[in-house]
């Protein structure tokens, strides 16, 4: 079943997160991932919008978590860490 990684995202340094940012892309299709939604500054229809949103689509949760763990991907994740506050979370898909 398709899983989404979710990261909602409050970036403190632009400048340092950029460089994450660009970062990133390379370290998906080894797990068959791939951006779904990649946003600017999200609008609140109700509640409150995190500042970006970023969706992350794989063919299923173990790619997903195989992915978050990859040495490709642990070796950034301290700029973004660095550059910004997120909250991140894996979600199946809808099988209907």
């Amino acid at each position: 079943m398709t899983a989404y990684v979710v990261n909602e995202i409050v970036v403190t340094d632009p400048e340092v997160f950029q460089t994450y940012v660009v970062q990133v892309p390379p370290t998906l299709p080894p797990f068959g991932g791939r951006y779904i939604v990649r946003s600017g500054p999200s609008q609140a229809i109700e509640g409150e919008a995190p500042g970006r949103l970023v969706i992350l689509e794989f063919p299923h949760r173990a790619a997903a978590l195989a992915w978050r763990a990859s040495p490709a991907y642990r070796a950034i994740l301290p700029i973004r860490d660095a550059a910004s506050t997120s909250r991140v979370y894996v979600v199946d898909g809808y099988a209907g």
